[in-house]
């Protein structure tokens, strides 16, 4: 029998091990995200009485014609790039002699070393002058970026911009009820995209976690 993997299964049960730990209280409620295909919601619950205090998704009015500001690269004109160095990189099949040369070649060592009356002419008939061997530069890996250095690369896509602004929505409305300090429950889901500009939005709009 073939398995077949259902990711919201396996984030469902991510999102179960995150709740035996992240539990929300009066004085720190929990932030809880959850994210479909088009839209974003985000919560601020108490669990110990099991009641939302501030709500904020996508599908709010005011967010339905909201567009992310452009990049700065269609903004400002691009700098005319410097030309490249060309780098010349020899191939192997370029740097290797062909087999009729190399052919040749031995052909005329053996013949020298038996005018010669060599004793090694025997051994050194037939065999090939050694190959080059030609080194290619090596990838370097860059450093590692942080999430939030890594969201700035999709800052100006149309739904993470969105999921900012839920963020610093949510985070207007739970200073309005008093609430500063939450945790965070990302849901099960991984922390970049759309999540992580929900959490970043947050933060800016003041919430601490």
């Amino acid at each position: 029998m073939i398995k077949t993997f259902n990711a919201n299964k396996a984030r469902l049960r991510r999102h179960q091990r995150i709740r035996r730990r992240v539990k929300g209280t009066a004085e720190r409620p929990r932030l809880n995200v959850f994210r479909s295909a088009r839209h974003i919601y985000a919560q601020i619950i108490d669990d110990t009485l099991g009641q939302t205090l501030v709500s904020a998704s996508s599908l709010e009015a005011a967010l339905r014609d909201f567009q992310p500001a452009p990049p700065p690269e269609s903004v400002a004109p691009q700098a005319e790039a410097a030309p490249e160095e060309e780098v010349v990189v020899e191939s192997a099949a370029e740097a290797a002699p062909s087999r009729r040369a190399a052919r040749a070649a031995a052909r005329t060592q053996a013949q020298s070393q038996q005018a010669r009356g060599g004793k090694g002419s025997q051994q050194q008939r037939g065999r090939p002058p050694t190959q080059v061997k030609t080194v290619l530069p090596s990838a370097q890996k860059g450093e590692k970026k942080t999430p939030v250095e890594a969201l700035a690369a999709i800052a100006y896509n149309r739904k993470v911009a969105i999921a900012r602004e839920v963020g610093r929505l949510l985070a207007q409305r739970a200073k309005e009820k008093g609430i500063e300090k939450v945790v965070f429950d990302r849901g099960g889901y991984a922390y970049h995209g759309r999540v992580a500009a929900l959490a970043e939005g947050a933060r800016e709009g003041g919430l601490q976690f």
